[in-house]
């Protein structure tokens, strides 16, 4: 029953890509003349995140916190990374952010040419000057009034425990003089486990944190942003996690 089951799930997540493209391929060929910053065309992807997970019977996804009130308004959104179902948990954002993504997410039939007409931002990762580029086209995003989203640990660890803050979003949000927006995820190394693509029962909750302004930093203050967010975010998720432990009843433990 559990391979059926994953089965079923990968079936009908691979149809709501296939289904999804000319859909979004439609938004984007309507707004793209008007719409720089390609808005319409990412939500539209996004959405199709939200109408897997609630396809999928083994997934509880939900969003908490303080939601941003004008979606327009750019943030450079970190969050701590757990598994590939990280981002479809953050589809249920009602706002659109630019991702930014290693290169062979790109690559994926459908999915990747979504992403593209999306305006994701792609990394290469071991390729020299592609950070550096990858920073460019998210400064880009940005002064067109579009958040742009990354995981600041840059991979997932297979423990479940946070790694240590690279300096790129913050260095990011000082140079564009826009608030960083700390998010915090539980729960979806559950849902699909580092190594794995196997879908098992999960719950999880994404939380939105205050944001925290970057007005009056310079680039010395970078390392000071960086080490402030990752304890913030740091201190909300050993608390989401308890909330989830107690409301599954389990004995999941922070590693």
């Amino acid at each position: 029953m559990e391979s059926l089951l994953n089965a079923w799930v990968w079936v009908m997540t691979v149809s709501v890509v296939i289904v999804g493209t000319p859909v979004v391929t439609l938004v984007w060929l309507f707004t793209a003349p008007f719409d720089r910053g390609r808005y319409a065309a990412g939500r539209a992807f996004r959405l199709l995140g939200v109408v897997a997970v609630r396809m999928n019977p083994l997934w509880r996804f939900e969003v908490t916190g303080q939601m941003i009130r004008d979606p327009r308004r750019p943030y450079v959104a970190v969050a701590n990374h757990e598994s590939w179902a990280d981002v479809f948990l953050l589809c249920h954002l009602p706002w659109e952010m630019k991702w930014l993504s290693k290169d062979a997410m790109f690559k994926i039939p459908c999915f990747g040419w979504m992403m593209r007409m999306a305006g994701d931002i792609m990394l290469r990762r071991g390729e020299r000057g592609s950070g550096a580029q990858a920073l460019l086209a998210a400064r880009d995003r940005l002064s067109k009034r579009v958040s742009v989203m990354i995981f600041p640990e840059g991979t997932r660890s297979r423990d479940g425990s946070m790694l240590p803050f690279k300096d790129g979003a913050f260095r990011l949000a000082i140079e564009a003089g826009v608030p960083v927006l700390p998010m915090v995820l539980a729960g979806t190394r559950y849902a699909i486990a580092k190594g794995s693509m196997r879908w098992t029962k999960a719950h999880a909750r994404l939380r939105v944190l205050p944001s925290v302004e970057t007005t009056g930093l310079t680039l010395d203050d970078v390392g000071a942003l960086r080490d402030r967010v990752r304890d913030i975010i740091a201190e909300a998720r050993e608390q989401l996690l308890a909330e989830l432990q107690q409301e599954n009843g389990t004995s999941q433990q922070l590693a």
